[in-house]
């Protein structure tokens, strides 16, 4: 499961999600310009935590542009609570 972060595909998905939401985070409204770890790099979030679920992780209506300061902060969070 880790090394679908790793594949082609997942590149391939995850800039297609970064250009469909115009490298914009989806919460906070910043342009996604960083390069990582900068706190305004891009990070792709799934919206449902896949927790395995290939059909989850792989699904582009379950993915959004954020930005790494919202993802480290916020996301993280919400997956705790959640568990």
């Amino acid at each position: 499961m880790r090394g679908w972060y790793h594949s082609a595909r997942w590149q391939k998905l995850r800039q297609a999600v970064l250009e469909r939401d115009l490298y914009t985070c989806q919460h906070t409204g910043i342009i996604l310009t960083g390069k990582a770890p900068a706190p305004t790099s891009p990070v792709v979030h799934h919206k449902v935590p896949h927790k395995g679920d290939e059909q989850l992780f792989w699904d582009i209506n379950n993915l959004e542009a954020v930005s790494k300061e919202w993802h480290d902060s916020e996301a993280q969070r919400e997956e705790r609570r959640a568990q």
